[in-house]
């Protein structure tokens, strides 16, 4: 008995090694064959057929081993699978060889409960009948299965009592419990009773402070944002509801080209008011920074270019924009239409579009027809191709059958084979092994001859007597043949020097910095005076400029009244009193003394504005001058002269450095301040 159970448990362990994946079933199978020999197994032959059968029938043994596992032996254990799987194949192909008694001894050697279980579940006829057969005949033909079950429904009573048999037995040689030894408690002698505790006294607790008001008050800075916020909800949704009673106001404007044109023809064309700039003067000083000062400077010098080249721009031909204006609203015209014929093509387009859609959709669903039409002509050709393989399939599986026949034969040739072969490779492993070894001693010996070498040389070297104080010369030189020796003396001198020149090269570098913030600070100072007196300058112009617009105020009322429109209406006023009142009336005298006494008091009115104009004019090309002479460079200054004297007519002077021009009609400083013009 113990013999059957150890030779099917090799057979278990040999299944749970195999790996259909990376294993080769003959390499697999001739293992196993020399695992037996070694082993020393009577019935070698009949555990190689079980094993390679298990193998070979594998699919159809676990259709039942999986089905058990899922329904009846839920509580059984996974690892025990393969020995289902052996008892399942001697039941279908080894029962009627070995006969009822022989498989009665295997079950009996082996786990009987557990395999009592399975072949209860097994040979149920419901179960052989129905769903086993059916599983089977997709594996294998229908001939095949009939041939595996017939035989399996008449060995089914047979096993059934034989399973029922070792039930009995298990239950009638079943242990009976023994009682389970009650202990009894200790005769022990009973303890006196516990003293009584003198109870300590409880300390008197102090009165807890009162919780101040102000927990549980908000604070006040919450209440206000709380009201801040509270009153910006109600003016965000006050802004929504008016956004909502106004939203569609501006959504689709009706756009009329030729109405919008007609309509700004004939509008009257607005008056352009300006408003009043108010400049605050700042009294306060404040503290300008150097680069401040220094940018301010470039400012002002800046702007005085930009004036100089406005003026000069000015002078040689500047257009007047109203060509560009009419061009403009000529272009305008032209975009517009642009802009409608480019929305009228849209349009279209978006038809088209449209139509487009309609025939690609049309076209679309044709494909898809077609596309649909092909699939199922694909399909019913590999539905053809799979019969076919199908076919080629179950003959390859036939020509396996007959190969793995042929194989069991030749079994006990491949096993030979297979002793000699690794008798070989034995031997020519042992012999490399062994020169191996001879090598890693010779090596090990050469390498220990060094060391005692290394070791009796260190020794020598301890037992020499050294020379512990030394003389050092520091003006000698160590000779190591490196650039640039020097000795310990001449290494601190010339270090001394480097220090000395360090000291030099900082004093001098702290003098050029004290020059330079001197130097900073003259031109600092140099530009505040220029920007004070530019400031001064500024402030002139700016009353120069508010008393001119006081003076131009009725200036420009008598402007707006033209010569032409003073003709018309006082033309529309004659004609419509010589309509209205009959002719040889002596109010005609007297209105046309009082026509011409108007005319020639405007004559005068006008004679005195020019006169003020022409005052304001010469001012303003004084103060100019004032400004040139602070600001501007001299190439600036040239330029303005010239400037002026294409106006004016006069001839320019030459400006000339005061070096050169020491006295001119007894004024020396005349070279400093250099004219623009003579006229002026």
């Amino acid at each position: 008995m113990d013999t059957q159970t150890r030779h099917i448990e090799l057979v278990i362990q040999r299944l749970n090694q195999f790996n259909p994946e990376n294993g080769n079933i003959g390499n697999f199978l001739g293992e196993s064959a020399h695992i037996l020999q070694t082993s020393k197994v009577k019935n070698e032959t009949f555990l190689m057929d079980i094993l390679a059968g298990c193998i070979e029938f594998k699919p159809l043994l676990d259709v039942v081993v999986s089905a058990f596992y899922s329904r009846d032996g839920k509580n059984c254990l996974l690892s025990e699978r393969n020995l289902y799987i052996v008892v399942c194949y001697l039941a279908i192909f080894q029962l009627e060889e070995l006969g009822l008694q022989e498989f009665g001894r295997i079950i009996k050697s082996m786990n009987a409960p557990k395999i009592c279980k399975f072949l209860r579940f097994f040979f149920n006829r419901m179960n052989l009948s129905t769903w086993i057969k059916d599983e089977w005949n997709q594996i294998y033909a229908s001939d095949y299965v009939n041939n595996w079950i017939k035989p399996l429904l008449r060995w089914q009573p047979k096993v059934q009592q034989l399973v029922v048999e070792f039930d009995d037995k298990l239950h009638r040689f079943s242990v009976a419990t023994s009682k389970i030894t009650k202990p009894k408690e200790f005769n022990l002698t009973i303890p006196n009773p516990r003293a009584i505790l003198i109870p300590e006294l409880i300390p008197h607790q102090e009165k807890t402070k009162p919780i101040p008001a102000l927990t549980y008050k908000i604070p006040k800075l919450g209440q206000k944002l709380e009201q801040i916020k509270s009153k910006n909800r109600r003016k965000a949704e006050e802004l929504l509801l008016e956004a909502n009673m106004h939203q569609f106001r501006c959504a689709a404007p009706k756009f009329d080209h030729k109405n919008h044109i007609a309509m700004e023809i004939l509008k009257p064309e607005k008056k352009f008011q300006a408003q009043k700039i108010k400049g605050k003067i700042d009294s306060i000083p404040v503290k300008l920074n150097a680069t401040t000062i220094l940018r301010e400077g470039v400012l002002y010098q800046r702007k005085v270019e930009q004036e100089l080249n406005r003026i000069e721009h000015l002078l040689r031909g500047a257009r007047d924009p109203s060509e560009f204006l009419e061009w403009q609203k000529q272009m305008r015209e032209k975009d517009l239409d642009q802009q409608l014929t480019e929305e009228e093509c849209r349009r279209l387009q978006g038809k088209l579009s449209y139509e487009e859609a309609i025939v690609a959709r049309q076209n679309c669903v044709r494909e898809n027809q077609k596309k649909a039409e092909q699939e199922r002509e694909m399909e019913e050709v590999m539905n053809h191709h799979c019969e076919q393989r199908q076919l080629k399939e179950l003959k390859a599986r036939q020509k396996n059958v007959q190969q793995v026949t042929e194989a069991r034969k030749n079994v006990k040739q491949a096993r030979m084979k297979l002793q000699k072969c690794k008798r070989q490779i034995a031997q020519e492993v042992s012999e490399e092994s062994q020169e191996i070894l001879a090598r890693a001693f010779k090596e090990e010996e050469e390498k220990v001859r060094k060391r005692c070498e290394l070791i009796q040389q260190i020794r020598a070297i301890e037992y020499v007597p050294s020379i512990k104080s030394k003389f050092v010369d520091l003006t000698q030189t160590p000779n190591h043949g490196v650039l640039g020796e020097m000795s310990i003396v001449e290494l601190q001198e010339r270090l001394a020097l480097l220090k000395e020149a360090q000291k030099k090269a900082e004093e001098e570098k702290r003098d050029q910095i004290t020059h330079e913030k001197y130097l900073k600070e003259q031109l600092l100072l140099g530009t505040l005076e220029q920007i004070s007196v530019f400031r001064e300058q500024m402030g002139r112009a700016a009353t120069l400029k508010q008393e001119e617009n006081k003076i131009k105020k009725p200036l420009r009322e008598t402007i707006r009244k033209d010569k032409r429109i003073l003709d018309l209406q006082e033309k529309i006023e004659e004609k419509s009193m010589q309509r209205k009142i009959p002719p040889g009336s002596s109010q005609n005298k007297s209105e046309t003394f009082n026509k011409d006494a108007k005319r020639s008091w405007i004559s005068q009115k006008r004679c005195k504005q020019e006169e003020h104009w022409r005052k304001l004019e010469e001012s303003q090309k004084e103060h100019f001058k004032m400004l040139q002479h602070g600001f501007m460079s001299r190439e600036l200054a040239r330029k303005m002269a010239e400037n002026e004297a294409m106006i004016t007519g006069t001839s320019s002077c030459i400006v000339q450095p005061p070096h050169l021009v020491t006295k001119h009609h007894g004024n020396p400083s005349y070279g400093h301040f250099h004219r623009l013009t003579e006229g002026v």
